[in-house]
């Protein structure tokens, strides 16, 4: 369905609120700026950025859905004779090999990263939404295979699949951290995905293949 005048309005509203409040949080820190002084930037009230954001950690990880489903997303989109795992390794590298800024491998993610580090409340979101990403994908996977809730095997090859996210994005973050170069970053992150896929085990690469009967 076509976006109605209203609902681009509301998009639009919401988005310079969050774009406003992400360049507020990078310059002075995320514990340091209010919402009102978010609200006063944005010349917007405060309730106006409660109503769209319900909490100040909101504000900053304003794309969090999309986060958390991603790899679920990779999943149900995997290819006819690809696994669950093999079809996430596959887009991580393509985005990797891109120097993709979905990935961090850009100017100016050094900054993002240490506002992140510098703010608890940051760091304990974070951590619930690598929790939400294993369990959003554990659920998918169920579906998937069909598994029911006495399964573990769903949650096990989930945990193994997240790692492998993880793992890339913190290697990632620590070395834009450190001012490296995305390009030569990107090259590294490539020969750790090699090495990561060598460390799983044949039951984790042949998980969920699609079209297996």
């Amino acid at each position: 369905m076509a976006e109605g005048l209203r609902e681009r309005k509301k998009r639009e509203t919401r988005q310079r609120i969050s774009d406003i409040a992400t360049g507020l949080f990078l310059e002075h820190g995320f514990v340091t700026v209010t919402i009102a002084e978010v609200a006063e930037a944005a010349d917007v009230s405060v309730n106006t950025v409660y109503n769209y954001f319900p909490a100040k950690e909101d504000l900053f990880f304003d794309r969090s859905a999309g986060v958390v489903d991603q790899l679920s997303r990779w999943v149900r989109a995997r290819e006819e004779g690809e696994s669950a795992a093999r079809a996430v390794l596959r887009e991580l590298r393509a985005e990797v090999e891109a120097v993709s800024p979905r990935v961090g491998l850009m100017a100016g993610y050094d900054r993002f990263m240490r506002v992140i580090h510098e703010a608890p409340p940051l760091r304990s979101r974070l951590w619930s939404m690598q929790q939400e990403i294993h369990d959003h994908l554990e659920s998918t996977l169920r579906d998937e295979v069909g598994a029911d809730d006495s399964d573990p095997l769903p949650g096990l090859i989930a945990g193994q699949v997240a790692w492998i996210h993880q793992t890339v994005f913190v290697h990632i973050g620590r070395e834009m951290v450190a001012g490296r170069n995305p390009g030569k970053v990107s090259r590294e992150v490539l020969v750790l995905l090699d090495d990561i896929e060598e460390l799983l085990s044949e039951k984790v690469l042949n998980y969920a293949v699609r079209g297996a009967s």
